[in-house]
């Protein structure tokens, strides 16, 4: 399956990790390239399509700064 292009998206690949505690949901991103990690959490009933694009979303915020600051 080809994949577009998206300027908004990090190239290469970005693992995600979805951990139950309760009610709620802990989602770990993780930029393969650079070992950048994020995490959110969000409610258990939040699907997860809509928890990893909030992750993905904080990652790349995360990546953007990063690479503004020169590291």
């Amino acid at each position: 399956m080809a994949r577009r292009e998206n300027k908004s998206e990090p190239r290469g690949q970005v693992y995600f990790e979805h951990i139950t505690i309760g009610r709620s949901v802990k989602v770990s991103a993780v930029h393969v390239e650079t070992g950048t990690e994020v995490s959110i959490t969000g409610p258990s009933n939040t699907s997860q399509t809509e928890l990893e694009r909030i992750a993905l979303q904080k990652l790349i915020r995360a990546l953007t700064l990063k690479q503004d600051s020169g590291r």
